[in-house]
């Protein structure tokens, strides 16, 4: 029973550390840049919302 129990809560600790990689490289490679284009293209719009009162 002990070594039942010891695989148990190793294999819990690995799936949750495997699932705790997976969402930290899914956010790096797909959230992030898009909150980064979305920014820029913020900043794009704020420039071009500053040229059109300045002519």
């Amino acid at each position: 029973m002990k070594k039942f129990v010891t695989g148990f809560v190793v294999g819990s600790l690995v799936t949750t550390a495997a699932t705790v990689c997976l969402v930290a490289t899914l956010k790096k490679t797909v959230i992030d840049p898009i909150e980064e284009k979305e920014a820029q293209i913020d900043e794009s719009r704020r420039k071009a919302h500053r040229k059109s009162f300045a002519r």
